[in-house]
This record gives C-alpha cells, structure tokens and sequence, in this order.
C-alpha cells in the first residue's frame, strides 16, 4: 500500500491503534510494510524529494552588470599579509614605541645640513645678479632661518624642563616640597632669554622696532 493513498484521518486512527501494539511487533511490522510506508504511517514523516533547478543568471546586455542571487554568500577574497615585504617603522608595533629624544639624537645630522645648506645659499645670494633668483633665495634663506630657530627653541624647552624634573626629584629626595611651573611661567621665562639673548647680539632696538610696526598695522 502507498503511503500517500492513506489519508490524514485514517493515519491518526492507525496510529492510535499502534500505540499499545508490542516494540517486537512493531520491528516485524516495519519488515513486512517498509521502511518508507511505515515511517509515513506510523511516524507521520513524509521525505518528498523535489528537484530544484537553478536559476542561471544571464545578463540581457553585455554591458549591464551580472544579476546574482541574493541567498549565495559573497566570498571576498581578502589579500594575504606579506611578512617579508617592507615595513613603515613608525606604525609598526615590532619596532617599538616612539621616543622623541632618541629620535633627535640619531637624526642630528639633518639640522647640521640644514646649517650648511644656510651658508651655501647666503654665499649663493651674494654672488647671483638676478633679481629673480635673489628674491627666491631669499624667500628660502627666510624658511630655512626660520626652522633653525624654531628647533633651537624647541631644544632649549625640552632642555628646561629636563632640568625641571631633575630639580623637582632632586627636591623630593632631600625631603623638600618640589616646585613646578605652569605654562604662564615657562612662557615668561622663555621671554626673558629671548631678552637677554636680543641684548648680547645687539638686535634689542632692531626687535622692538619691529614690534611697534606689527602691533600699528593691526
């Protein structure tokens, strides 16, 4: 008898009936119908094997893009680290955190070049007789000058409050209250250096001249 001859009523009565009937009996009982009969009556599963076909995606123009199916999943391919190619020391963890101080240390030679590159231009500036390239030199010379003083300044900050700490452990180590500076005080003493360095070369006058001019125009 097939399975689907049988219909939902007729199952629940066998089903009820087959409730009390012997495990034994019911082994031979799945011998003598079937496995497929048996399972659909007796345990109401039903398997229907369906065939799906494929859906095959073709493009109507050559120019349009692909049509895919939302229900297959998009590999991306993802590129593989190389560990042997070049490596940028400043994002790379392997190398280690960055350490101003020892950075300035090891590239010194830059600001001995910029030096150099200085006295050339000036030397350069001198001889030329061209208008053009003496503005442009000196619009360079200008740069330059100007990036010489501004890491020799930044120099004399982190030397100062090198000095600070020490000064500052120094003091705690002899059972005293250290002193700190704010910003206000390390700003006015940077000023007074300035001052007194103006003074020594002599530019003090040439400096506040300068100044007043500055503070007119504005």
């Amino acid at each position: 008898t097939d399975s689907d001859d049988v219909s939902d009523p007729e199952k629940e009565i066998i089903q009820e009936e087959l409730k009390n009937m012997p495990f034994e009996d019911l082994i031979k009982l799945k011998e003598k119908l079937g496995a497929k009969v048996y399972n659909s009556t007796v345990l109401g599963i039903n398997k229907k094997t369906e065939t799906v076909q494929k859906k095959k995606f073709k493009r109507e123009n050559k120019n349009r893009p692909r049509e895919i199916s939302f229900r297959k999943p998009v590999v991306s391919k993802k590129k593989k680290k190389n560990s042997t190619g070049p490596r940028d020391p400043r994002f790379d963890e392997k190398c280690g955190e960055f350490s101003r101080s020892e950075f300035k240390k090891r590239y010194s030679f830059v600001e001995d070049m910029r030096k150099n590159e200085l006295i050339e231009l000036r030397a350069n500036l001198k001889k030329t007789e061209d208008p053009e390239e003496k503005i442009k030199l000196k619009r360079v010379i200008q740069r330059l000058d100007n990036q010489l003083k501004e890491s020799s300044k930044q120099k004399e900050r982190e030397e100062s409050q090198s000095t600070a700490i020490q000064e500052a452990q120094q003091a705690r180590d002899e059972g005293k209250t250290p002193i700190y500076t704010n910003k206000k005080q390390e700003k006015l003493r940077e000023l007074v250096k300035q001052f007194k360095d103006l003074k020594e070369t002599g530019k003090l006058k040439k400096h506040i001249e300068k100044r007043r001019k500055k503070n007119a125009s504005r």
